[in-house]
């Protein structure tokens, strides 16, 4: 019996998309990776960013601390109210012209026959500069009967604030760039954010470094600066959306006999 052969059956072809790599992350446990894509469904970018910044003070208190002994209490007074007008003056005509910026508390006391009058100026300046051309002429005018105390450096909260939204800001910054990054790198185009989280906020005073150098009982105006300047450091965790046509993928050809 003659038996009709079957036509020969070209061999299959099967495409395989090659996806590009993927680290995918938990919610408590974000993706090591700096900057990596989700699974290709997804579309979207997971990276971390952080950032350190720091703030010098932008205040100085100044306290001035005089007295007077005088065997008659009007001499007392008049004593040291002409120094305070003279302190108050200086400060005005070469530093600070806001009159909150100048505190004074008075003490009068008695001691056996004569009277003890007490003052304690405190000037708080904005502008460093000025205080020092405040402090230099008060030394060189006023006798000993007059101390001035080295200046006290602070943060208003307005500036600790500053920084604190700053450095956040950064953070956020350095995450979205290094999200840009990887998408150009996969042929993707970056979209708006998903998610972002602060993950860990730390501040302190002083740089580590300078907390090893033993400074002098005497510490320089600069050193002062140093030591009263605060440090803040964010660090995020945000997810953005892959937008865009997708390029080309690579395929593998399979032939199967």
């Amino acid at each position: 019996m003659w038996v009709m052969p079957r036509p020969a059956v070209p061999p299959a072809r099967i495409f395989a998309e090659l996806a590009p790599p993927s680290v995918v992350g938990t919610e408590n446990e974000p993706a090591k990776a700096e900057g990596a894509l989700s699974l290709p469904g997804a579309r979207e970018v997971h990276v971390s960013g952080s950032a350190e910044l720091s703030a010098r003070p932008d205040r100085a208190q100044v306290t001035l601390s005089l007295s007077r002994q005088k065997a008659e209490a009007a001499a007392a007074r008049s004593s040291v109210s002409r120094r305070l007008d003279y302190i108050a003056q200086a400060a005005r005509q070469r530093g600070e012209a806001l009159e909150n910026n100048l505190t004074v508390t008075k003490n009068f006391s008695r001691i056996d026959n004569a009277y003890k009058m007490e003052a304690e100026v405190c000037i708080t300046f904005s502008d460093f500069g000025k205080m020092q051309d405040v402090c230099n002429f008060l030394v060189e005018k006023l006798d000993s009967s007059v101390i001035i105390s080295p200046p006290h450096f602070y943060h208003t909260a307005e500036a600790a604030n500053a920084l604190r939204r700053q450095v956040c800001l950064a953070a956020v910054g350095s995450a979205q760039q290094k999200a840009q990054e990887v998408c150009q790198l996969f042929g993707q185009s970056l979209g708006k954010p998903l998610l972002i989280r602060e993950e860990e906020v730390k501040e302190w005073e002083g740089h580590p470094e300078n907390h090893t150098a033993s400074f002098s009982d005497s510490p320089s105006l600069q050193q002062r600066l140093q030591s009263a300047t605060i440090y803040a450091s964010s660090r995020i965790f945000a997810v953005f959306e892959i937008k865009g046509d997708r390029k080309r993928k690579k395929a593998a050809l399979l032939n199967l006999k």
